[in-house]
C-alpha cells in the first residue's frame, strides 16, 4: 500500500499492513494506535528490524499536521526534554508524509497509571506521585519556553523510571531556552488541572508543590488558575456532549429522518446485531420490568455477554403527540449518561441507543447499557436498619452527594433501586430525568428532593435514617422534611 491508497482505507486498514514509500523503504505496520480516517494513522510498526511508533499524514491536512509534529518534536529535542528520537521523517507531494520514532518499549501513560487509582478518595500517596510526576515534567517544558496545548496524561509515558512527552503536533514556544511567562504558564496549567476530577480542586496549592520545585519563576495566584480550570472544564464538557451524537473517533452514529443509532466505537461489532433487532432479544431475554412507559430486560449476547436493554415505549397516539417533537427519554438518558461519566459520576457504562423516527418524528427508543454486578443500597443497608453501614459506604455516598451538589446535578428520582454499590463505588441509574442546573436556586430544590427521597428508603425513627440524616450533604436553606 501507498500513502495515497492509505489515505482511502477508512477507519480500519488491514492488518499487518505493508506500506511502501521511496525514501522510507518498507515499513510493516502491526497495530494501530490511533487512527483519523483519511487524515492520520499511528500506529507500531517494524521498520529497518527495529521497532517504532509511526505517524502516517495523508489528506488535504497532511502537510500542516506533518509540519507541527515535524517541528514539535525538533523543539523538544533541542531543549532537552525526554522525549522518543525522532528516526525518520519525510514528505511527498500529493501523498502524504510521515514521521517515525523510536518505541517506547514497556512503557506506560499516566493516564493508564491514573485509571487504576482514579476512584480512590483524593489525595492518596500514589496519586500524589502520578500527579506530581506529572508536574515536574510539566515545569521542566515551562522553564524551556515549551508548552503542549494538547496537555493530559496519555500523552506522559513512562518507561524505566524516565517520563517522556509524546505527541509533537501539540508542543508550542514562546521563546525556546526562557521561561514562559505567567499568563502562558497559568493557562497551561489550567489545561491540565481541568482533565482531573473536580473533587481534586481543594488540593491543587498541595499538588503545585511539585512544579514549584522545579520552576519557581512565578508565582501562580489560585484564583486565576481556578478560573482558568473553570473555563477549560466548560469547553471540554460542550466538546464531548456534542460528540455523542455524532460520529467521531468515540462513537458511530448513523442518524436520519428515520432513525438514529449511536455506538460506542469499540462496540460496534458485538453489538451490530442487537442494535439492529433490540426487541427479539427483549423477547428472548429476562423481564425486569414492563410497565406502559418503559420495559427493561436483561439479555445476553452469542458470547454469552449479559447486557441490560431498555425500551423507552409509546403508549398512544395522546402519549406521541406529546413526546414526538423532543429527544426520547433513551436519548436523554444517553446523553446525561455519558455527562455523568465524563464529570466522574458512576453510570452503567452506556453502549448504544437507537430512536424509531418517522421524517424526524420520534417513536419508541432503546437504550443499552452493561450490567451491574452490585447490589442496590436498600439491599447493602438492610442489615444496618440499626447500626451503621460500613464506613467505605457511608464516605463513598457522601463523595456523591457532594459531586452532585458541586456540578448542580439533580438526578429526579434518588430511591434506593437507582443507586447501586458496584467495584467500590455507588452508581446511578436510571437516568431519564437526570438534569444539569444553569440556576443555582432551581438547583437546591431539585437537590434537597433527592436528598429527601433518599432517605424516605428507610423508617424516620431508625438510627440508619438519622445517621444519614447527619452525615448526608444538604443545600442551605433548602431543606425538605418528609
Amino acid at each position: 500500500m501507498t500513502l495515497g491508497e492509505l489515505a482511502r482505507a477508512g477507519r480500519a486498514p488491514a492488518l499487518p499492513l505493508t506500506l511502501h514509500v521511496d525514501e522510507l523503504g518498507e515499513l510493516i505496520v502491526e497495530h494501530w494506535l490511533r487512527v483519523l480516517p483519511g487524515q492520520r494513522y499511528v500506529g507500531r510498526a517494524q521498520w529497518n528490524g527495529r521497532t517504532v511508533l509511526a505517524k502516517l499524514m495523508v489528506g488535504g491536512k497532511a502537510h500542516r499536521h506533518y509540519i507541527r509534529e515535524r517541528d514539535g518534536a525538533a523543539l523538544l529535542a533541542e531543549q532537552g526534554l525526554p522525549t522518543p528520537e525522532l528516526l525518520s521523517e519525510g514528505w511527498n507531494a500529493g501523498s502524504g508524509g510521515w514521521l517515525l520514532f523510536d518505541f517506547l518499549l514497556d512503557a506506560q501513560s499516566l493516564w493508564s497509571r491514573w485509571q487504576a487509582l482514579e476512584r480512590d478518595p483524593p489525595l492518596t500517596d500514589a496519586q500524589q506521585a502520578v500527579l506530581g510526576s506529572a508536574l515536574e515534567l510539566i515545569a521542566h517544558m515551562h522553564m524551556r519556553g515549551l508548552w503542549q496545548d494538547d496537555l493530559h496524561l496519555d500523552n506522559l509515558l513512562m518507561q524505566a523510571g524516565v517520563l517522556h512527552v509524546v505527541d509533537g503536533g501539540g508542543v508550542m514556544a514562546q521563546q525556546p531556552g526562557q521561561p514562559l511567562d505567567r499568563a502562558q504558564a497559568l493557562a497551561n496549567l489550567g489545561v491540565f488541572f481541568a482533565q482531573l476530577p473536580a473533587s481534586l480542586d481543594a488540593h491543587i496549592e498541595e499538588l503545585l508543590v511539585h512544579y514549584l520545585l522545579a520552576n519557581s519563576s512565578h508565582a501562580l495566584p489560585m484564583e486565576m488558575l481556578l478560573k482558568d480550570i473553570r473555563k477549560v472544564r466548560a469547553w471540554r464538557m460542550a466538546d464531548f456532549i456534542k460528540k455523542v451524537g455524532r460520529d467521531c473517533s468515540l462513537f458511530s452514529a448513523r442518524i436520519g429522518a428515520f432513525g438514529a443509532d449511536v455506538i460506542r466505537r469499540e462496540e460496534v461489532e458485538p453489538l451490530e446485531t442487537l442494535v439492529a433487532d433490540p426487541d427479539s432479544f427483549i423477547a428472548a431475554g429476562q423481564l425486569y420490568k414492563d410497565g406502559g412507559t418503559a420495559t427493561v430486560a436483561r439479555v445476553e449476547l452469542d458470547n454469552g455477554r449479559p447486557l441490560i436493554v431498555k425500551r423507552y415505549n409509546i403508549k398512544g397516539p395522546v402519549h406521541w403527540l406529546k413526546r414526538f417533537w423532543r429527544p426520547s427519554r433513551a436519548w436523554h438518558s444517553w446523553v446525561e449518561g455519558n455527562r455523568l461519566a465524563f464529570l466522574g459520576i458512576a453510570t452503567p457504562r452506556l453502549l448504544a441507543v437507537k430512536e424509531q423516527r418517522w421524517l424526524w418524528l420520534r417513536g419508541r427508543a432503546w437504550l443499552i447499557t452493561e450490567l451491574l454486578a452490585g447490589e442496590d443500597i436498600i439491599a447493602c443497608f438492610r442489615p444496618y436498619l440499626d447500626s451503621s453501614p460500613p464506613e467505605e459506604q457511608l464516605s463513598a455516598l457522601e463523595r456523591l452527594l457532594e459531586t452532585l451538589i458541586r456540578e448542580r446535578i439533580s438526578h429526579g428520582d434518588l430511591k434506593g433501586h437507582n443507586l447501586f454499590w458496584d467495584q467500590g463505588q455507588w452508581t446511578l441509574i436510571d437516568l431519564d430525568a437526570v438534569q444539569q442546573h444553569r440556576s443555582a436556586a432551581s438547583f437546591a430544590r431539585a437537590y434537597a428532593k433527592d436528598r429527601a427521597r433518599l432517605l424516605r428508603n428507610w423508617p424516620a425513627d431508625s438510627a440508619l435514617y438519622r445517621l444519614l440524616d447527619q452525615r448526608l450533604p444538604a443545600v442551605p436553606g433548602t431543606r425538605i422534611e418528609d
